[in-house]
């Protein structure tokens, strides 16, 4: 397994910027699919983004065209660049990790957890 650190959440006004990091150890980083969830208060936590190990990425809906998911395989590092922020996206964001297949951390088959970043949009 890998384990995962995440960095970067914040307050921020809507309409802004933050962008998300989520460093992992262990020396296989490139053999593991990415993806980052969210999960607001009261509610299911829920894909946000993923990345393959080519590099392949996929979006949910509500963040297309504005988050924008990249990974630095000799860094050992994930990153969500999340720009033009809204009050609904306010959540914890986790970072996630398997070995599987991309369509499958889509479904929440995944075998690491990150611990969480706060991530808050003000309106």
């Amino acid at each position: 397994q890998v384990q995962l650190a995440e960095s970067g959440g914040g307050l921020v006004q809507a309409g802004g910027s933050l962008r998300l990091s989520c460093a992992a150890s262990g020396r296989t980083f490139s053999s593991y699919n990415m993806g980052w969830f969210r999960q607001a208060p009261g509610a299911e936590r829920e894909f946000v983004a993923g990345i393959g190990k080519r590099d392949e990425s996929i979006y949910h809906p509500a963040v297309k065209g504005r988050f924008t998911i990249a990974r630095d395989n000799a860094k050992k590092t994930v990153y969500l660049q999340m720009n033009s922020l809204k009050p609904e996206d306010t959540a914890v964001y986790y970072c996630a990790a398997d070995p599987g297949s991309l369509l499958g951390i889509t479904r929440r088959m995944v075998e690491s957890w990150g611990q969480g970043t706060q991530v808050t949009v003000s309106s």
